[in-house]
């Protein structure tokens, strides 16, 4: 009921009568009083008036399951929500719960986590309040050869998400990254555990430094955060709603159309490898080029010096920008 009374309350242009509140969610006024005084000890500033009721002034940047269930209004998509104040990695939480039967959808949000890992295994300790972690469970119905597509998809809904909270020219570093003028704000790691021909679950994990007001000297160089780049502090149960919001809409579509046909111009116009000199690490030599974007599939399409166009594949090996931004 936490959530719904949050819900109304910031959705409402004036203040919102007990009777009201009480009427709509069938229980007494103490029981509303208590909820408004829990809301009130979490940091939100609500304005409680004689004969006129509630208005909420201020919300906080907090990740409780009830903020964010109050922001986020998807069909399936992050609808469902379990929030951790500190964990290991959210990763893991969503593939612990896939495998005692959590729902397709389930989002999976630590205000910290101690184990969170990266690309080719790489793993940090995070600060407390400041950053977004988040995991998104997804039982999809198609093949386990399109799932890696799904990290596409979710790289589009975040930067697209970022750039409408912040106005921040965001750009996608092919295949899990976002970047803003150089420098990495997201990274996305997909998991999946499948048969070879279904797909069990998917796990899409996010990460996004958004409050953070600074990094160890060593990343300094590598990272930043919206923080930094924007000047403005965001509140991330807003930006996490959006980016759940978008990635159903682009979700939906992949369901139907079974490639990335459909958002191909879209992924490239926001791509910072998109038309420039790369260095592709393979095992048997590394090899310049010129990205070209992405295909259908969303692999990287790269033409040598030779002038042969060249598929590279995520996992296979690293796309290294020659213009400096490497990770």
């Amino acid at each position: 009921m936490k959530a719904e009374i949050l819900k109304v309350l910031r959705e409402s242009s004036g203040h919102v009568s007990g009777q009201e509140l009480c009427e709509r969610f069938q229980v007494s006024r103490t029981a509303i009083w208590k909820v408004i005084s829990q809301l009130k000890e979490e940091g939100y500033e609500i304005e409680a008036v004689r004969n006129k009721g509630y208005r909420l002034q201020e919300s906080p940047d907090v990740l409780s399951k009830e903020e964010m269930e109050s922001r986020i209004e998807t069909r399936t998509i992050g609808k469902c929500v379990e929030y951790y104040a500190e964990t290991d990695s959210t990763n893991i939480r969503a593939k612990q719960a896939a495998g005692q039967g959590a729902v397709h959808g389930t989002l999976f949000v630590a205000d910290r986590q101690s184990a969170g890992k990266g690309r080719r295994g790489r793993s940090w300790d995070s600060p407390k309040g400041t950053e977004i972690f988040m995991s998104l469970l997804l039982r999809p119905q198609f093949a386990p050869d399109k799932a890696p597509m799904l990290t596409i998809l979710m790289a589009i809904a975040a930067a697209e998400a970022v750039r409408d909270k912040t106005d921040l020219e965001v750009k996608i570093k092919w295949p899990n990254d976002l970047v803003i003028g150089g420098k990495k704000i997201c990274g996305i790691l997909t998991e999946m555990s499948a048969e070879i021909d279904y797909i069990d679950y998917v796990v899409v994990g996010v990460g996004v430094n958004v409050n953070r007001k600074e990094f160890p000297e060593e990343l300094r160089e590598k990272a930043t955060s919206l923080l930094l780049e924007g000047k403005v502090s965001i509140k991330r149960s807003e930006l996490i709603a959006e980016i759940m919001q978008r990635f159903e809409t682009l979700y939906e579509a992949f369901e139907k159309e079974q490639s990335l046909r459909f958002v191909q111009q879209r992924y490239n116009e926001q791509s910072v490898n998109c038309g420039r000199r790369v260095t592709v690490l393979e095992p048997k030599g590394n090899w310049d080029g010129i990205a070209l974007g992405i295909n259908e599939a969303g692999e990287l399409l790269v033409e040598n010096e030779a002038g042969e166009i060249c598929t590279v594949y995520a996992g296979e090996v690293s796309v290294r920008g020659i213009y400096g931004y490497a990770y």
